[in-house]
């Protein structure tokens, strides 16, 4: 198992975010997570790539308390949850947040390159930004273009694309498709498709559940901060009780 989260709670003061979570990612996989709003799926992508961990050590005085996790992170037979952030990334297994969140006033390409930081070596580094050309043409287009000016879609695909700069083993994305027209979500998930079939593992958070169960392999649903089932997306779409209360489906 390339990625194996176990027992893992996370409470923000007296609130539980998650409880005794369990969940696993194998070599080449797409597995999405998807549950109501407040399930705590973000705050589990948050936890697995140490971003929860850093938020808490950044805290002061008896705010310090205010958080804490407990369980243990595997990623590639190895335990992660007690390393910082920028060591996990460095492992391979790399964050692509919810609202996209570009550097707002440098260009499409310093974005980019800005998600290679961790390659010196120049060629490397142009390989890199070919693949995300490859895989995203308007970025090439758009390379000399103010990040902040871009469209929703534009914006989302040069998060993924900086993302993929870090040459991730296990790539987790949360909520690509926020604020996307049909036309533009489509298009981005044929482009999570052919990631994915380059061999890159991934843990997907999608609010479009019906796109989300075409892609993976497998699904974890969450509800308050436990995992209420798993399985193929057939195996769920077959339980009525989970369809109509949990998916909306």
């Amino acid at each position: 198992m390339l990625l194996e989260v176990k027992n893992l709670k996370v409470c923000y003061d007296t609130a539980m975010i998650l409880n005794d979570l369990n969940l696993g990612v194998d070599q080449g996989e797409l597995v999405s997570l998807v549950g109501p709003n407040g399930a705590g799926k973000t705050t589990l992508l948050r936890a697995i790539t140490g971003l929860v961990r850093w938020e808490k050590s950044t805290m002061r005085g008896a705010r310090a308390g205010d958080i804490t996790i407990e369980g243990t992170v595997h990623f590639a037979g190895e335990r992660i949850d007690r390393l910082a952030a920028h060591e996990i990334v460095r492992r391979g297994l790399v964050h692509c947040p919810e609202r996209r969140r570009p550097f707002r006033e440098m260009t499409v390409t310093e974005n980019l390159k800005a998600g290679g930081y961790l390659c010196s070596d120049r060629r490397e580094l142009q390989r890199r930004l070919e693949m995300v050309y490859q895989l995203f043409p308007v970025l090439k287009d758009r390379g000399n273009q103010i990040s902040g000016k871009l469209s929703g879609g534009e914006q989302q695909m040069l998060a993924i694309g900086r993302a993929l700069m870090l040459q991730p083993r296990l790539l987790c994305i949360d909520e690509p498709s926020t604020g996307l027209a049909a036309k533009l979500k489509q298009e981005l998930f044929e482009r999570i498709k052919e990631i994915r079939s380059s061999g890159i593992a991934m843990l997907l958070v999608e609010q479009d559940v019906s796109m989300a169960f075409k892609l993976a392999s497998r699904n974890y649903v969450l509800s308050h901060g436990r995992v209420i089932a798993e399985g193929t997306s057939e195996e769920l779409l077959k339980d009525e009780t989970i369809r109509k209360t949990y998916l909306g489906l």
